[in-house]
């Protein structure tokens, strides 16, 4: 063998002994450890690099729709071959500089335009992560992101005309009672409801349409079905009265504040990224129709990357033709929290709640505040949940907008979380020692 021969194979190998020593001693740490939460963070590092070793580090996961979300970042080891995820910036990849969790809130479906979805909140969701050298895997591990806490039950909503599911929280109760609204979706969303009953609440996420035997296709909505809901939640002996709290997000914003109006029994209300007029059909309300909004189609913009926005398409709610649709909320004796993503292009949040405020402000009440997240988009969820910048809009029946950039929308999240908490804790006259230690 030449001598170039042999030094060919020298380095060869050399490289095969290096890269099964980097193998042997590179670990993953997930803490505080492999089963989490969904709404609580998780501290990644790897440790065992060499000194200005950079990687790759990747998270997966797989949701309810079988669709594949990922993320990617590039990190450079420190001088002892450490990377913390809370101290370390991403050089590049899905996301870049310092984001403790920026490997869950950068997650891209592979699906374009597809919003993550877990139906079965019983089970965890499974988040793969991985530590790449040179294009090989060197340390992985994986995560279960929880939804159902330890001696939460759920039980199913099947008598009567209400749909959905019920969340109890462990011990006897009683205590305070929160109903959670969804947007116009269809499938029943249950992440909220299951997280909020790990804090001592007893929750109901309610379906209103296209879930088990609801229509899937509806010309209106009668204000006696949501009726029903707040009455069976507030005469369940698990639940600690006087009134209940109501949880809402955009075409379910609406319907909130309808309940809030006309319904006896609600103290709270939080209204995130909804209108404040009556959206999509008319409302059939104790003797009353609200019809819909009115919407102005010449106002849809056409991007040049074949989206819609839809932004200004619902017009002013307090141009004189419109206030017929606009919700009585002075009626109410609730207080409310109303919130805005600033970037929201669904529709106008931000005139939305303002219209709402000032409403109560003429009625001389007070009973209100005003939450607005800058660059946030339409859909504000729960902690961590991956930013969804655009979605197909069942009533559009294409995909739109929904706005938002990744980092200012993940903050939003997790602080409008603990004021959701807050609030609910304050107005509901809550004495339950889990809230404070679960906040």
């Amino acid at each position: 063998m030449t001598f170039l021969k042999r030094s060919v194979w020298t380095l060869y190998w050399k490289g095969i002994v290096a890269k099964l020593s980097l193998d042997s001693r590179v670990a993953l740490q997930l803490s505080p450890g492999p089963c989490r939460y969904f709404d609580e963070p998780v501290d990644v590092k790897v440790t065992g690099l060499p000194p200005e070793q950079y990687v790759e580090v990747r998270s997966k996961l797989i949701d309810s729709r079988n669709v594949s979300f990922e993320a990617l970042a590039t990190f450079c080891s420190d001088k002892n071959g450490h990377i913390d995820l809370a101290r370390c910036p991403s050089l590049g990849g899905s996301y870049s500089g310092i984001e403790a969790m920026g490997l869950f809130t950068s997650m891209r479906p592979l699906v374009p335009h597809s919003r993550l979805t877990k139906r079965d909140v019983s089970t965890p969701l499974s988040v793969d992560i991985e530590v790449t050298c040179n294009g090989l895997v060197v340390a992985k591990d994986t995560v279960q992101r929880r939804f159902l806490g330890d001696g939460v039950q759920k039980v199913p909503l099947e008598g009567g005309s209400i749909r959905g599911s019920l969340f109890l929280p462990p011990g006897p109760g009683p205590s305070p009672a929160i109903l959670d609204v969804p947007h116009y979706g269809g499938a029943l969303t249950e992440l909220r409801a299951s997280l909020l009953a790990n804090k001592g609440y007893v929750v109901m996420a309610l379906a209103y349409r296209g879930y088990q035997d609801l229509p899937k296709v509806m010309d209106k909505l009668d204000l006696e079905y949501f009726e029903e809901a707040v009455t069976f939640l507030r005469a369940h002996p698990k639940v600690k009265g006087p009134g209940i709290g109501i949880l809402s997000i955009s075409k379910g914003g609406d319907l909130a504040l309808a309940m809030s109006a006309f319904l006896p029994g609600v103290s709270a209300t939080v209204f995130i990224n909804g209108c404040n007029a009556n959206t999509v059909f008319p409302l059939h309300c104790k003797g009353t129709v609200i019809p819909p909004l009115n919407i102005d189609t010449d106002k849809i913009i056409f991007r040049k990357d074949g989206l819609l926005d839809i932004r200004d398409a619902l017009l002013d709610p307090m141009m004189e033709e419109n206030q017929a649709s606009v919700i009585p909320i002075e009626r109410a004796n609730c207080h409310f929290m109303f919130v805005a993503s600033e970037d929201d292009r669904n529709w106008n949040s931000v005139l939305f709640s303002e219209q709402a405020a000032q409403r109560l402000r003429d009625h001389g009440k007070e009973n209100f505040e005003v939450v607005r997240y800058p660059k946030a988009g339409h859909f504000l969820d729960v902690p961590y949940m991956p930013h969804c910048p655009s979605s197909f809009h069942p009533v559009v029946g294409t995909v739109v907008v929904m706005g938002g950039e990744p980092k200012a929308h993940a903050e939003a999240q997790v602080d409008l979380w603990k004021r959701v908490q807050e609030f609910f804790r304050k107005h509901l006259n809550s004495d339950h020692s889990s809230f404070k230690a679960m906040l």
